[in-house]
C-alpha cells in the first residue's frame, strides 16, 4: 500500500485532483436506481452512497452507480471510512486516491472488480 493512499487526513476540504471523471446528479441516480428521491437521500444518510458538493450541487461518482445498483463493497467501506473519521470529501479522496498496488488503479475502481475485498481490508485497517 503506498502511504499516500493510507495517510489521507481525515475531513480536509481538498477537493479535486482525486476527483472522479464523471458525476451523476441526485436525479439522475434516482432514474438510474428506479427509486424515488427521497430513496436516493436516504441511501446517502445511511452511508450506502457518497455524495458530496460540486458546484453547489450535490453529486455521486458515477462509477459508484453500477448499472441499477450501487457497488456491492460501498457501503461497508464507507462504514468503514466514516468510523475512521472521514468525512465524506475525505472518503472520496481516499477511495479515488491513485494506488498501483490496487488492481483498479484507485479504491473506487477496484470496488467493481474481483478484488473489492482489499479495499474494505484496507479501508478497516484505518481504524486500528
Amino acid at each position: 500500500m503506498t502511504d499516500s493512499f493510507a495517510d489521507q487526513a481525515p475531513g480536509t476540504d481538498l477537493a479535486g485532483p482525486t476527483d472522479p471523471a464523471d458525476w451523476l446528479t441526485l436525479p439522475d441516480v434516482a432514474e438510474r436506481l428506479d427509486v424515488s428521491i427521497s430513496k436516493v437521500h436516504q441511501m446517502i444518510r445511511d452511508r450506502e452512497l457518497l455524495a458530496v458538493r460540486r458546484d453547489g450541487v450535490r453529486r455521486i461518482p458515477a462509477d459508484l452507480v453500477a448499472n441499477k445498483t450501487v457497488l456491492k463493497h460501498l457501503p461497508g467501506v464507507l462504514t468503514l471510512l466514516t468510523d475512521a473519521g472521514y468525512d465524506d470529501e475525505a472518503a472520496l479522496r481516499w477511495l479515488y486516491q491513485p494506488d498501483d498496488t490496487l488492481s483498479g488503479g484507485t479504491g473506487a475502481a477496484t470496488l467493481g472488480g474481483d478484488h473489492a475485498r482489499e479495499v474494505k481490508r484496507r479501508a478497516q485497517a484505518l481504524g486500528f
